[in-house]
């Protein structure tokens, strides 16, 4: 039990905890508006962007951000346009981002298998710095989503009816899937680019089960997220499990539980 104490460990912790107080709420809107294909499709990008970065020799963070809003803002243009379907759009730039992520990782560095962290991540390295660098990011993606909370809430329910309440829905959008994108590069070291949309997405469809507003969704989304962090590590530290795909499992488990609770709404 003494590795629990360890420095390695806690700093795993605080920084699983602050992607969890993010994941909460940006999970919920992801659920609300079914945009799970969406996050996966970030995720993707994410990989491609951390292949450029290995490939130019930058900081490999800054590639999945540059990569991830540049997806963004690609599906906000192509979403205007009748001719695909928005979920076929989604299928074609996931996997064409996640092929060509692959590639670039392994023409850079010789072999995929060697930065299987980026794919599943390896929370039990993260740094000091690192800890404070997903704390900043986490608290500046808190703020922008309480401050556009009205806004989000309204064009989950009815994007037409906002539209026509005054919600600017593009801007709105746009920031909301900046935040997904921000959040994408976050928790890459912490859970994986394959395995963050899991992270967001059962935590809040587990808390929707139990909770009676919109508030109550979140906030129960990001508490489930936060345990499973803790769950998780605690199972890695004491079996050897990868850290990154354990956190996620008990997250599954967190959901699997809720199913023997009434569902509120």
């Amino acid at each position: 039990m003494s590795i629990l104490t360890e420095p390695f460990f806690i700093r795993a912790l605080l920084s699983g905890l602050g992607i969890a107080l993010i994941a909460g709420p940006i999970g919920c809107f992801i659920v609300w508006r079914r945009m799970a294909y969406f996050g996966e499709t970030l995720a993707h990008a994410g990989l491609l962007g951390v292949g450029f970065g290995l490939l130019f020799n930058i900081n490999i963070t800054l590639g999945a951000v540059a990569s991830a809003v540049l997806l963004a803002l690609l599906l906000l243009a192509l979403k205007r346009q009748r001719q695909i379907a928005v979920d076929t759009l989604l299928g074609i730039l996931s996997h064409t981002a996640l092929a060509l992520g692959l590639i670039t990782v392994g023409l850079v560095t010789g072999a995929v298998s060697g930065h299987l962290d980026i794919l599943f991540g390896d929370i039990l390295t993260v740094s000091s710095h690192d800890v404070l660098i997903v704390w900043a990011g986490a608290v500046a993606v808190l703020a922008v989503i309480i401050y556009l909370w009205r806004d989000l809430i309204a064009i989950s329910v009815h994007e037409d009816l906002a539209r026509a309440e005054g919600v600017n829905v593009p801007w709105v959008e746009l920031i909301f899937m900046l935040t997904m994108a921000a959040m994408t590069a976050f928790a890459m070291k912490i859970v994986g680019l394959l395995l963050i949309t899991a992270l967001t997405v059962i935590p809040a469809a587990a808390a929707r089960r139990i909770s009676s507003s919109p508030e109550a969704m979140a906030i129960w989304s990001s508490l489930f997220a936060g345990l499973a962090v803790v769950a998780g590590l605690i199972m890695s530290a004491l079996w050897g499990t990868i850290a990154g795909p354990s956190v996620v499992l008990c997250a599954s488990l967190i959901f699997v539980l809720t199913l023997a609770a009434p569902q509120r709404n």
